[in-house]
Formats: structure tokens, C-alpha cells, sequence
């Protein structure tokens, strides 16, 4: 008598790896819909100043007083201030803004550790996945405003200045506040990367570095006297390429 056969159980290695496939193809469609939902719930914001700096600043700090004097000068100037919508800099940001006349944005993410959202957001939107939310900072932003911070807000200054570099978005003003914190890095971008050839010697002129909230806000004014806040049909087409 034959015995029956019975079928073979399945490779518990292999059967873990297809789950992951396809949770990873799925994930597609996530990424999708954090598109289209901050597109939807952020196209009226405009004109907006995207303003980045440290988690970590404390609210008696000098750098957060001076970002809450600059996002509500911002904001009774007609411009929504956009911030990462967690603690230190971007609620100082935020802050300033919502008790200003214009809207409070905070592009909030999950983070296992130190994200938190502040309570000073007229418009919040959750990302999980930070290339979601960095799109945004820049397809709705007028300017960038860059506070002193760590990596994150390094990475944002380094994608915002290779975003217009390279002329994958529109040219918008990248202020710098605070000179004795940002110099040192300003004197090795001129005295290292441009000696060297990896960047142009007018790619120096993407940024300024001002300290004043006056200041900051006339800049932002002076680079769009002539040509208007709203994007030309030529921006619109590269920024989809964002």
C-alpha cells in the first residue's frame, strides 16, 4: 500500500520573503496617497515660507525667540509659514505663525523618537516617509528660511540647494539666520568646494545670510518685486518633476 502523500510545508524563509514582496509592492500605493492627500490639502497655502532648524532648541532659547519673531512677521506679511511640525524650531515656527494673520502649517512625521507635533498648526498633515514630506517643503514653499540645526536640517538645506542648482525647481530665496552659527560651513562651501571645481563660484549666490526678522522678509520681497510670488507655467512644469 502506497502511502498518502501529503503536500509539503512551505519554506518558512521563502514564505517570509514573498509577505515581504508583496507588503513591499503595496507600499506603492501608500507612497502614492501621501502624495495626493498633502497635494489636496496644501494647494491653497501659497505664497509660503518653509522654515527648518533644530528639535532640540529649547523654548527660552534665543534661536527659538528669534524664529517665532520671523515666522510672525512672515505670517502678518501675507506669507503661510510652513515648519516640520514637531518640537524646538519648527513649534517656534509654527508659533509665530499662528498667531500672525496667515496659516500655521506643520508637515508632521512619524518618528520612533523625538518627533512630537506642536499645538500651534492651523494645517497638519502626517508623513510617514520623509521623501513624501521633503516634495512638499519644497513644491509649496516661496523661500526657505534655515534656522540653526543638526542632520535633518542640513539635509533639507543640501536638497533645497540641489534642487535649484541642478534647475529642478524654481529659483527661490535659501536665507541662512544667524551668522556666527552658519559661517564656518558658508567659508568651507567657498574656500573648499568651489577651490576644489565640485561647485560653481555663482552657485554661492543660492544663498544669504541674514540675521534680522526685518531682513529676512525684505529678501524674500526684493527676489520677487519683478517677477510675482506665483509660479510661471515653466516652474509648474519642472516642479512635477520634483
Amino acid at each position: 500500500m502506497h502511502k498518502e502523500k501529503l503536500p509539503r510545508l512551505a519554506d518558512p524563509e521563502l514564505a517570509a520573503h514573498a509577505s515581504y514582496n508583496a507588503r513591499e509592492s503595496w507600499r506603492m500605493f501608500e507612497i502614492m496617497s501621501e502624495f495626493v492627500s498633502a497635494t489636496e490639502r496644501l494647494s491653497e497655502i501659497r505664497p509660503a515660507v518653509s522654515i527648518f532648524g533644530s528639535a532640540r532648541t529649547p523654548q527660552d532659547h534665543p534661536y527659538y525667540l528669534l524664529t517665532e519673531r520671523i515666522a510672525r512677521q512672515l505670517s502678518d506679511a501675507g506669507f503661510s509659514v510652513i515648519s516640520g511640525g514637531g518640537p524646538g524650531i519648527m513649534e517656534a515656527a509654527n508659533k509665530g505663525a499662528f498667531f500672525g494673520t496667515s496659516p500655521s502649517v506643520g508637515l508632521n512625521i512619524q518618528l520612533p523618537h523625538e518627533q512630537h507635533n506642536n499645538p500651534y498648526q492651523n494645517i497638519s498633515q502626517t508623513f510617514s516617509h520623509f521623501f513624501v514630506r521633503k516634495v512638499m517643503f519644497v513644491k509649496f514653499a516661496s523661500a526657505y528660511v534655515v534656522m540653526p540645526g543638526g542632520f535633518g536640517t542640513l539635509d533639507e538645506l543640501m536638497e533645497a540647494l540641489t534642487l535649484v542648482q541642478t534647475g529642478k525647481t524654481r529659483k527661490i530665496p535659501i536665507i541662512l539666520v544667524h551668522k556666527p552659527f552658519w559661517m564656518g560651513l558658508v567659508d568651507w562651501f567657498r574656500n573648499t568646494l568651489v577651490t576644489e571645481g565640485v561647485i560653481s563660484p555663482e552657485d554661492m549666490h543660492l544663498i544669504k545670510l541674514i540675521d534680522s526678522p526685518e531682513d529676512v522678509v525684505s529678501a524674500i520681497f526684493d527676489h520677487y518685486e519683478k517677477q510675482g510670488f506665483e509660479p510661471s507655467a515653466h516652474d509648474r512644469e519642472i516642479q512635477l518633476y520634483l
